[in-house]
This record gives structure tokens, sequence and C-alpha cells, in this order.
């Protein structure tokens, strides 16, 4: 989709779009769309939409207004996302190719319009490369869109969240492929595209690298598979000496539970149990992409899980990296394993000062959480509100969760140093506490459980049904926050 700016209503346009706060029509909007819209009982709240159609010029003109609630409103930056996205979700399969949007008497800086086009392009985002029989009216039509009006800054303005974009819409995609499209050799390879011309530096880990370096725990829940596993580092040098802040991500590009199989039903959606490296990348993309100000660091170990011969069983013990040993007690826990080893190697390639990981990890969250927040756990109080504030601020939700040394007597093994899962109550807990053991002492972590929060059964506020790019706002709200100040 592209995006222009003018600074008047081109000639022809036939959709034109303005955005209306709550209870307070656009000034000039002619006095027959303004009836329309009271009598059609348009308030202005925040994604509520009306149209109609007037006469300018003697043509026949589309006007739409998108609500965006109270002006004062502390959720103003996200409810003139939801105004975008409601005009995405209107137009994108209307059969009209351009939609101009009108910000002349909006009186909005040049970050609320940013919002808006956010809003819009988020929510117009389709994965559409394998649908080969759609009908006219389901595809889409919208092509370009043009802002109108809006003051001096606003396309810069409009490019640092382009970015931001760009960067969500690359986790949906990695999280919506299938996974004989997405495992780890050709998530490597597109991020190799994605970050080719960027600046960042790409590091991977073959398996013999790995098996070097003593990676027994992520390389054991890949040795089912016929594809080999990868680690990935993507490297960001922005801001000065200063130590990085690394994310790392759970990449289990498709994980059928190995020999510890799940149902059938409903196995098609372990495509995303990447979302947390999905998320990690993308948020690495919009860091560079926007060329941050800032040191950071994004690991994602890359594996697929499946029941081969060759597989790892229940009651094998793994050495990890950090040569604490694992006692596997089920392999459907098989991201901890993943991360344990990408959290050690990255604390000793990196000296990270601060380090958070992202994962799909556990059902339990779901249960936890529903699909309103993820859970976050954390060493460091400083960090953990850091993040909470960044959930907040980007619309990617948090809610902290309890770690307590109580926990550790639950994954405790009597023949190796830990199970890689303890008994059913608090699941989500122990698997941070898992986690937990491989952090440096003095280290700040975080760890994210994510795993309601990557795919969505219904459209949200500026996504469809599937993939909803989580963790990507995140993290690049984290470091505005933080590093960029």
């Amino acid at each position: 989709m592209n995006f222009e700016f003018s600074p008047t209503l081109p000639s022809g346009t036939r959709l034109v779009a303005c955005v209306a706060d709550k209870d307070a029509l656009p000034e000039g909007i002619e006095a027959t769309l303004g009836e329309g819209a009271r009598s059609a009982r348009f308030k202005g709240r925040p994604g509520e939409l009306f149209e109609g159609f007037v006469e300018r010029d003697g043509a026949v003109v589309r006007v739409a207004l998108a609500g965006a609630g109270e002006a004062d409103s502390e959720d103003r930056t996200a409810n003139l996302e939801k105004a975008g996205a409601a005009l995405a979700a209107r137009y994108l399969t209307s059969g009209e190719t351009t939609l101009t949007i009108d910000f002349s008497a909006a009186n909005l800086p040049a970050d609320a319009i940013a919002a808006v086009l956010l809003g819009l392009r988020l929510r117009a985002w389709r994965h559409d490369a394998y649908r080969t029989r759609l009908k006219d009216e389901q595809k889409r039509s919208l092509e370009t869109v043009v802002a109108v009006g809006g003051p001096d800054g606003a396309e810069a303005a409009w490019a640092d969240a382009a970015a931001l974009a760009d960067g969500v819409e690359f986790t949906r995609e990695l999280v919506t492929e299938p996974p004989n499209k997405v495992y780890p050799l050709s998530f490597v390879e597109k991020c190799r595209e994605a970050f080719d011309g960027t600046g960042a530096e790409l590091t991977v880990l073959d398996e013999d690298e790995m098996a070097r370096l003593g990676m027994g725990a992520l390389l054991g829940v890949g040795q089912g598979s016929a594809q080999p596993s990868r680690l990935l580092a993507i490297r960001w040098n922005g801001g000065g000496d200063e130590a990085p802040t690394v994310f790392v991500g759970k990449g289990v590009t498709f994980d059928t539970g190995g020999i510890s199989l799940k149902p059938g039903a409903g196995m098609e959606d372990m495509k995303w149990d990447m979302g947390g490296a999905g998320a990690v990348v993308g948020g690495m993309l919009a860091i560079a992409r926007r060329k941050a100000k800032a040191n950071v660091v994004g690991v994602v170990g890359l594996v697929e899980n499946m029941p081969d011969g060759n597989a790892i069983r229940p009651g094998d013990i793994l050495t990890s990296m950090s040569g604490q040993t694992i006692e596997v007690i089920n392999t459907d826990a098989e991201g901890r394993l993943v991360l344990c080893d990408a959290l050690h190697w990255a604390q000793k390639e990196y000296s990270p000062a601060r380090i958070v990981d992202f994962a799909t990890l556990t059902g339990a969250m779901v249960i936890s959480l529903g699909h309103e927040h993820a859970g976050v756990f954390a060493n460091d109080d400083s960090l953990a509100e850091d993040l909470l504030a960044a959930g907040r601020a980007s619309g990617d939700k948090l809610w902290r969760m309890p770690l307590d040394p109580a926990y550790d007597k639950l994954i405790d093994s009597q023949i190796a140093d830990m199970k890689n899962v303890g008994p059913r109550p608090a699941g989500s807990i122990t698997a941070a506490q898992f986690l937990q053991r491989f952090i440096d002492k003095g280290v700040a972590w975080a760890h994210c459980d994510v795993a309601g929060m990557v795919w969505a059964d219904k459209p949200g506020a500026t996504w469809d049904k599937g993939a909803t790019g989580y963790g990507a706002r995140l993290i690049d709200r984290f470091v505005r926050n933080t590093l960029e100040g």
C-alpha cells in the first residue's frame, strides 16, 4: 500500500475520510452529512464509522467519518489507530483504489496523523499468497492512501511509524507462513533478505558450531527433525560503547510435541510456536529500519520438534551449554530447552546490560491471562516496570507474574540438576523458574510468556484474524523509552 501526502485534496477524489472526536463532528462538513451522522447515532467513539454521499463541484463524493474518541483521553494514540483501522476494515476490499484522509480541519499534531495511518496500515495487512480462488469482492482493492492537510513534520513522523509497521508486518508474515515454508533455514534466509541494507550484523550458528559449544538442550529438541537447527543473532549498533540490551526468542517453527505427541486436533496452529522469535526479529527490523540510537541484539533459537526415531525421549538427560543437566520428562516442554542454551550463549557472547526473552512457552499462561495480556516474570523490579510501561504505551500489554524460590522444588530432579517440567499447578511459573537457572548472577532478566497473544481467532484493534504481530511493538517501545530517552 502506498502512502502519499498532499497539501490539498487531489482533483477527482471519490472517497474522503475525516477523523471525528467524540461528540464533535468535523468542521466544514456538509449539513446533510452531519444530519445523517446524528440520525445514525454516530458519536465518534474509537473505531466507530459513518459514511454518506455528498455532492461536491458537481460530482458525488463518498465521505467517511472515523471516530477517535475523547480528544484528551489517555488512550488517545491507541484510539487514533482504531480510527485508521476502521477505515482499512471498511474499504480494503470495497472496490475503491484510493482513500484520501482530510486532516485539514482536525488540528492534529504530526504524531497523531502518523498514528491514524499506522492503524490503517496494520489493519490492512493480509496474507493472500496461497489464496488462488478469491472472488472479486474478496480481493483487496485499496492501493493508495493520501493524507491531506497535515502539519509540518507529518511525513517524518509517518516515516518513523512506517519502520515500526515494517517490523510488525514481518513478525506477522513469519508467524502466518506454513511450516513447509518457514523452518529454521528459511527463517534465517527471510531475515537476511529483510535486513539487507539496514546496517544490522547477522550471525548464524549451524549444528556443528552449536555442538562444539555444547548446546545439548537446543540441539536435543531438533534432533528428531529432518530440518537442521540454527541459532541466529542480529546486532544493531547505534548507541555508542554501552553494553547492549539483548532480546532472545523461542523459534520452534513447528511443534508436534515430539514423542510426547500433541493431540491431532488443532496441531496446525503450532506453526506459530515461533511467535517469540518472530517478535524479536520484527522488533529488531523496526529498530534497524528507523536507525535507532541504541545498541540492541536479537537472538533466536530455531528448531523443529518432530517425533522421529532419533528424537529425544521422556527420561533422556540433556547437557546444556551451561553444563547443567536436564531430565526430560515431557518432550512437549521443548521451548525452555531451546531458550536455556540461547540465553546462556547470548550472555557469554554479548555481556548484556539487560536480557529479555519472548516465548510462546506454556498453555498455562493462556489459562491464567487469556488473550488480553502476556505474562512477564523478572528478577529485577526496574526492568519489570520498564517492560510494563512499554506494554501500556504500545498496546502489547503485559501482566507481572511471580518468581519465587519456593517453586524451585517442583522442577528438582533426583538424577539430574533439574527436570524440564513440573506438575500441572503453576506451570508458567515453573517454566520461568527453569529459565532463571540459566541467568548469570547480577544480570537483569525478564521472561515474557506470549502464548496467548501471537495469534487471534477474531479481529482486534489493528489486526484481522490470525497473526497479531505481538511483541514487535513492545520491543520497539521499550528501546525508545529506556535506551533512546
